[in-house]
């Protein structure tokens, strides 16, 4: 199988659920920073010190959420499609909520803002925590601005629950990168402002 398929030399392409949208679609849109973010998690993925492996395992499955955070991206609303995703519900917020709260368990309250940095997997994690919110910046503008693909309104409740796993997801970005400098012996920087 080719990868490449020529179907997109006119600056369109399919949704999961078949219609065909300009490149420059805010559902695309949406769908590539998620990718992004996907990719990012899988380059912190990559730096992780070794004896990291509950880690990996949380970073593998979020790197599954977040493919399952772009089929519900890539669908339009009301289509057969969609009818047939997985649902996103409140649960895997509630997961990483958990994970949020035994990464900070261990850690130093924190008192001043830190900068980012410190061993190179908790840069990327900081990384991972801006581009997760860029990706909810931008699914969040889908909701407003109409993101079906003519162009009406999708109802906010529809991605509602991938707003709020993007949300929780850099807010957990932030702890990792704290615990990871914890176990690498590097203090957080705090910004002398």
């Amino acid at each position: 199988m080719k990868i490449y398929t020529q179907t997109g030399d006119q600056g369109k392409t399919s949704l999961i659920s078949g219609e065909r949208v300009p490149k420059s679609h805010p559902r695309v849109q949406a769908c590539g920073e998620v990718d992004e973010l996907n990719a990012v998690v899988g380059a912190l993925a990559a730096h992780l010190p070794p004896g990291s492996e509950a880690t990996m395992t949380e970073l593998r499955r979020i790197q599954s959420d977040l493919l399952q955070a772009g089929a519900w991206l890539s669908a339009t609303p009301g289509s057969e499609t969609q009818s047939r995703l997985t649902p996103m519900g409140p649960d895997t917020a509630r997961r990483i909520e958990a994970r949020i709260d035994a990464l900070s368990a261990g850690l130093p309250e924190l008192k001043a803002f830190i900068l980012p940095g410190g061993h190179v997997s908790a840069a990327w994690a900081h990384m991972a925590r801006t581009v997760c919110r860029r990706a909810e910046r931008t699914v969040i503008e889908l909701t407003l601005q109409g993101g079906a693909p003519d162009g009406q309104p999708t109802a906010p409740s529809h991605l509602g629950p991938v707003v709020m796993f993007l949300n929780r997801l850099s807010d957990y970005f932030f702890m990792l990168a704290r615990y990871l400098n914890q176990q690498a012996g590097i203090a957080d920087v705090t910004w002398q402002g």
